[in-house]
């Protein structure tokens, strides 16, 4: 017999959740650069959104030492997505 699981009853995944997050906020900064705004005002106010909500959430300490890793991180490639492979 078929598995009559309806797909609104399976609970997304973290990975799933966060991919959906992505979208939405790279589909805001497109409507605003479409709207005029330039890409990199966009960031910088999407980036001062962030780190201020994560102030707000963990203290200034936590977030401190989560920036002090994120250049480690940047250089590994963690955030590249159009990587060229070889």
């Amino acid at each position: 017999m078929l598995d009559e699981t309806i797909v609104s009853d399976v609970e997304p995944t973290l990975a799933d959740k966060k991919r959906a997050a992505y979208e939405l906020v790279a589909d805001a900064m497109a409507e605003a650069e479409a709207e005029g705004i330039e890409r990199d005002i966009v960031t910088q106010a999407a980036l001062f959104a962030v780190v201020s909500d994560l102030v707000a959430t963990w203290g200034e300490v936590a977030v401190a030492d989560f920036v002090e890793r994120l250049t480690d991180r940047v250089l590994a490639g963690e955030f590249t997505i159009d990587r060229p492979l070889q």
